[in-house]
């Protein structure tokens, strides 16, 4: 393949978000940094969302005040309401990501409101995002599967995604938020997403839960998506959905893309530092597999 790919760092949210403790402020504000120095342009840092819920990224406004803050980077906050949305824009967010989720029982279960009426409250935010000048996302949730309703179908969640694409979104992205998807589904999903929404940029968000990640990944890039998102050292996951453990390891994701000739713009030998200083600090093994294989070839075979 001879093309680009943009990844899109979701560690320090949906990673963190899913670790039993509070990850220190500084030491989330020095991984994005780190992972800023490592080519990483675009980062979902935090949340906006409830403290209670969401303990873990109670320190929102915290993190962007400590950041500094780069023209070519954009800062993503995630949210689920209007006053999520207004909360990141005054907290110095560039871009905000919200999700609708195709299963309404998921829906109802993870934002306490059924999808339909968040829908509504995505294209006020969309409106809303542009009128202040901030780029504004959605992503299509339990794309591939849902733990209560069991398999979606195709049509249900193209369906929504056309719904969504009425906000004029920077881009859609369709999540397997539960980590049950396998390569057929993602070429389906892609390929009738570019046929009904021609011109839409589309990304892709998959979780590892049952090994089919980086398929997913990989039939994703052939269908066409635009974007991928991945977590550094495969951490986090959803903690609202049972066992869906897993994100795509973001070194992992690089290397795979990197020997297909797909170009990242992500400083792997970086990177990977990047995943080892995580390691450290979290106290325990991440997923990624090439934080324990290390990198191919070496350092003085590639010399």
């Amino acid at each position: 393949m001879s093309r680009t790919v943009e990844i899109v760092e979701v560690g320090p949210r949906d990673g963190l978000q899913s670790e039993p403790g509070v990850f220190p402020t500084e030491d989330k504000i020095r991984l994005i940094e780190q992972l800023i120095d490592a080519g990483l342009r675009r980062l979902e840092i935090t949340s906006f969302v409830n403290p209670k819920k969401v303990p873990q990224m109670a320190d929102a406004e915290a993190v962007l005040a400590g950041l500094r803050k780069r023209q070519d980077v954009h800062y993503i906050g995630l949210v689920l309401n209007r006053k999520g949305f207004e909360r990141a824009v005054a907290a110095g967010c560039n871009e905000v990501g919200m999700a609708v989720v195709s299963s309404d029982t998921f829906n109802r279960r993870n934002q306490g409101v059924g999808t339909d009426e968040s829908i509504a409250a995505w294209l006020d935010i969309a409106r809303a995002a542009r009128e202040a000048g901030v780029r504004a996302q959605v992503t299509v949730a339990t794309a591939f599967g849902c733990p209560f309703e069991g398999e979606i179908s195709v049509a249900r969640v193209l369906e929504v995604a056309e719904r969504v694409a009425e906000g004029e979104p920077h881009e859609i992205s369709f999540a397997d938020t539960v980590g049950v998807g396998v390569p057929w589904q993602v070429s389906e999903i892609i390929e009738g997403a570019r046929q009904r929404l021609p011109g839409v940029r589309l990304r892709a968000h998959f979780h590892n839960t049952r090994n089919t990640g980086l398929a997913n990944a990989y039939a994703a890039v052939q269908a066409g998506v635009n974007a991928l998102d991945c977590s550094v050292g495969g951490i986090g996951g959803c903690p609202f959905a049972p066992a869906a453990t897993g994100n795509i390891p973001t070194e992992d994701l690089v290397y795979m893309l990197g020997r297909a000739g797909v170009e990242t713009g992500v400083d792997l030998p970086a990177l990977l530092a990047v995943s080892e200083w995580l390691q450290q600090k979290l106290g325990r093994t991440l997923p990624a597999m090439l934080l324990k294989a290390g990198n191919f070839p070496p350092a003085q075979l590639a010399a």
